[in-house]
């Protein structure tokens, strides 16, 4: 069974007792189908739950409030198969806080032009009724999303599904706890924020724990328990040197992080290189195989990061195909192929590597620690977005770049550690001006699983502003859109 199979979204289909019994039959057996159907396709990645018609304000109120009290419940998905007067509505959306998704769909494809006839013109009238229930909609500001398309096409499923796993990443956000061993690297900006303003936008819960917390942790790790972590290892990674010692410390650091983590339900964490006291190596390892197994990480004290990877990973359980905290690290200038190479000095997911990683022990000229433990590997070749999220001031923004992850030819024999070679999306130039312009840091995410319609959809259920760099985008209109967002938030204000 897929991953995100246990969130569920309630399918509330409109209509009203003016047609009649038979015409109720028909919407409930309609709405009953098409609920089987999105369950039975694979492309679906979560759990649709079909409810009756519901033709009145109480109806609606408790489909609403059903869905509320739900715990399993990451959203709501409305359609009006026939006439449903709105205000009937404005209860229930005011009880309603979880995402919205509005689908401008009907359960017929064609016309059918020699036997169509009125009693088919009220029960298939989505053009009528979603467009009053738009309305609604726009009047009371609602946030939510709109799909046009029959219901069985390919690319409407698509941008459900997109849209779903939106949704799941603001269920996940909500219930988050990020663990923060030690404070953020000493007068870096970009890792500083709100953290209670995080908290009241995103319901992230952000804990800061010493690092003595953690020393103390590691020191009552036993050896059986470093002998099975280090079973785990084997089996995914080729162990590539004879300092087996550094590796079982990375083992036993990973045992007493992981033991924590599930005990105080923190599903995402970070560490910070300044700040190591009485730790013998800087966690590497042992993070990159966290991170593996769904844990959101970022380096440096970089809280924000490191719940919007735990956030990204959970919105793409059921892929695999990688997301990984990522690091701008250096340019290649080449006129004809601008690149950039991302990297970091230990931690990045084995799950965008394009190889079995290799487990090398090198030493490390920061940290002024032990050599320490860590996979090397190449990354993946793919379409990816590069994902930030920085603190204005008076507001979250996102910046989502698109990204073409290459082949890496070269070897680099010196840096022993996993990167990634990627052409960002316009150019390098443009996309660099981009991205500094709109303020994003040089950490982020990295995702081979989504893409800007999945971000963009998140950001906006999360109510925080969003700017994206793709292949279409022009350094003058970019800078317009930043000024006109600072005005409508001064407005806001």
């Amino acid at each position: 069974m897929s991953a995100l199979k246990r969130y569920t979204f309630h399918f509330i289909v409109g209509s009203q007792d003016l047609y009649g019994e038979e015409v109720l039959r028909a919407v409930d057996a309609h709405a009953k189908e098409m609920t089987d159907s999105f369950n039975a396709d694979k492309s679906i990645p979560c759990t649709v739950v079909y409810r009756r018609a519901v033709r009145n304000s109480d109806e609606i109120y408790k489909a609403m409030t059903d869905a509320e009290n739900d715990p399993d419940c990451a959203g709501v998905i409305t359609w009006m198969h026939t006439f449903s007067p709105s205000k009937m509505w404005i209860r229930g959306f005011q009880a309603l806080k979880k995402p919205l998704l509005h689908v401008n769909t009907q359960y017929n494809r064609d016309i059918p032009w020699d036997t169509i006839d009125m009693d088919f013109m009220n029960l298939n009238q989505s053009a009528h009724g979603d467009r009053e229930h738009g309305f609604l909609c726009a009047r009371m500001r609602l946030r939510r999303k709109v799909i046009c398309g029959w219901w069985r096409d390919e690319a409407f499923r698509g941008r459900m599904a997109g849209w779903m796993r939106a949704a799941v990443g603001a269920f996940e956000s909500r219930g988050l706890r990020v663990l923060r061993i030690s404070d953020n690297m000493r007068n870096v900006a970009v890792t500083e924020g709100d953290k209670v303003e995080a908290c009241i936008k995103f319901g992230w819960q952000i804990d800061h724990y010493g690092v003595g917390d953690i020393v103390r942790l590691v020191d009552n790790v036993t050896e059986k328990e470093v002998d099975a972590q280090l079973a785990a290892y084997e089996k995914h990674y080729d162990i590539e040197t004879e300092n087996i010692s550094a590796v079982r410390y990375q083992a036993r650091l990973e045992a007493a992080l992981k033991k924590f983590m599930e005990s105080e339900r923190f599903s995402a964490f970070h560490t910070n290189f300044e700040d190591l006291q009485q730790l013998s190596q800087l966690p590497g390892l042992a993070v990159q195989d966290l991170m593996r197994q769904g844990y959101g990480f970022a380096a440096e004290g970089d809280w924000k990061t490191a719940a919007l990877c735990r956030v990204m990973k959970a919105m793409t359980a059921d892929t695999g195909h990688g997301t990984s905290f990522m690091e701008d690290y250096t340019y290649h200038f080449e006129p004809s192929c601008g690149l950039n190479m991302g990297a970091h000095m230990l931690e990045i997911c084995p799950s965008i590597s394009c190889e079995r990683p290799k487990i090398k022990v090198f030493p490390l000229g920061i940290g002024n620690r032990e050599d320490p433990a860590r996979l090397t590997f190449k990354a993946k070749q793919g379409d990816a977005v590069l994902a930030s999220i920085v603190d204005m001031g008076d507001r979250f923004r996102m910046i989502v770049n698109d990204i073409v992850c290459i082949e890496q030819k070269h070897d680099m024999p010196k840096l022993p550690v996993a990167a990634a070679l990627w052409k960002p999306l316009p150019n390098l130039e443009t996309s660099a001006e981009a991205w500094i312009y709109a303020g994003g840091a040089h950490h982020s995410v990295l995702s081979y699983d989504l893409t800007d319609s999945e971000m963009r959809d998140f950001a906006e259920i999360m109510g925080i502003e969003y700017i994206h760099i793709g292949k279409d985008t022009n350094i003058n209109d970019l800078r317009k859109e930043l000024f006109w967002n600072d005005i409508a938030e001064k407005i806001k204000c």
